[in-house]
């Protein structure tokens, strides 16, 4: 994938169609973080390609722990499996946050369900509720996908692993580029239909509580996130088809998630166990 420069935050409007959104400012988000967590680094961009590529890049050149790069426009997001994440200017919120683990990569299997946890609990407190979680990395309302994880590790000396945590939400989608998905997917804006949307307060908030969440997965891993995880799960006691790496499939019925973040499947008299990014996995209707 081709790098592309990140431009420096302008005051143009967005032309997409989407409903009017204050544009993203670093005074505005720093105001609304207040003392919440001054230890994160916020940097705003007009436009970059891909804001998890843009931190893997100056990684581990630059010290990229706890540094936020929140963008307008990405011209080529990513999301889980190679697949494409479609945002839209003044309509999405995209952001990709560094962090340093103590921990192996085998100890992170569970770090984007937590994520999600926290992403759904920032949601919640700023009036957006009943968010529920799709394993391993969608948030999802009434079936609909409202946003996605994309979490990149890296190791780097012996027990640390770097993480740049990816962050796509979507705000206001207008009906022309709901048609180009092949998923079902909303919006705040229709989630909250009664709440204005401030992104730049929605994320500091969305901010302060994902570094509370690392903080404590550093500390704890992944156990203190599961009865949440499992309180938010959208598939949990729902028929299910697992796709393997080599394209095979499984079926049977969701049954949660382990201490490890793992998805647990009954097929029959079997209980099976998917970790992160082995497979995907769809509900049956």
């Amino acid at each position: 994938m081709a790098a592309g420069p990140i431009a420096s935050k302008s005051g143009r409007r967005s032309q997409s169609g989407a409903a009017p959104s204050p544009l993203l400012q670093r005074g505005a988000i720093l105001r609304a973080l207040g003392r919440a967590d001054a230890t994160l680094t916020i940097e705003v961009a007009d436009t970059v390609d891909s804001t998890n590529s843009e931190l893997l890049r100056r990684h581990p050149a630059t010290d990229v722990h706890r540094h936020l790069l929140v963008a307008e426009t990405q011209t080529a997001g990513r999301g889980r499996r190679g697949r494409n994440w479609l945002a839209v200017a003044g309509g999405s919120l995209t952001f990709s946050l560094g962090w340093r683990f103590e921990r192996t990569v085998a100890h992170l299997t569970g770090l984007s369900l937590a994520v999600g946890v926290a992403v759904a609990g920032a949601l919640d407190h700023s009036g957006f509720g009943d968010i529920e979680l799709k394993w391993p990395n969608d948030l999802v309302h009434q079936e609909r996908k409202l946003g996605g994880i994309l979490i990149e590790l890296s190791r780097e000396a012996i027990g640390t692993t770097a993480a740049i945590i990816g962050v796509g939400l979507n705000v206001h989608l207008p009906a022309s580029v709901r048609n180009k998905l092949s998923v079902a997917v909303t919006d705040l804006t229709s989630v909250g239909a009664t709440v204005a949307v401030d992104r730049n307060t929605l994320l500091a908030r969305i901010a302060s509580e994902l570094a509370t969440a690392l903080e404590r997965y550093s500390n704890q891993g992944f156990a203190p996130f599961v009865s949440e995880w499992q309180r938010r799960d959208a598939l949990v006691n729902q028929p299910v088809q697992i796709v393997l790496p080599d394209g095979k499939t499984i079926r049977g019925v969701a049954a949660g998630v382990d201490g490890a973040g793992a998805l647990l499947i009954e097929d029959g008299p079997r209980r099976l166990r998917f970790v992160n990014g082995e497979v995907s996995v769809r509900r049956v209707t």
